[in-house]
């Protein structure tokens, strides 16, 4: 399940991106206003995010928030791992968190066979996908 984390990192990026086109910085009180996302919330997130190189600040009169990248650069499945972690619904399916599940042989596990194929599909759309496809909606 989406973590109300990812789901509001998710909705602050798709206002950054409607508002790119202005080529203005947005304030973090404008986009906490307009998505109904607690501003100290909002603030810790757009702090990862920049931490990440997904975002940039600029101080003072004008500032704000605005992409480091190009909104279509920036796959859901980097945001989802930023913020959540893992994609994958088990630790042994993990491409970057992996870790082996106890009392499990996974050469002979159908649940992590399973699971695999449910990451795979994921990640298909997850990748594929970006933050500008998001913001086109």
């Amino acid at each position: 399940m989406l973590s109300k984390k990812s789901q509001y990192a998710f909705q602050a990026l798709m206002y950054l991106a409607e508002k790119t086109r202005e080529d203005q910085p947005v304030l973090i009180a404008e986009i906490s206003k307009k998505k109904r996302i607690p501003l100290k919330f909002l603030e810790n997130i757009l702090l990862e995010l920049k931490k990440a190189g997904i975002l940039e600040s600029k101080k003072g009169k004008g500032g704000g928030y605005y992409f480091a990248k190009n909104p279509k650069d920036v796959p859901l499945a980097t945001i989802m791992r930023l913020i959540d972690g893992p994609i994958s619904l088990l630790p042994c399916v993990s491409l970057y968190f992996y870790e082996r599940c106890k009392n499990c042989d996974e050469k002979h596990c159908g649940l992590h066979e399973v699971m695999t194929q449910v990451r795979d599909a994921n990640l298909k759309i997850l990748e594929k996908k970006t933050i500008a496809d998001l913001a086109k909606r």
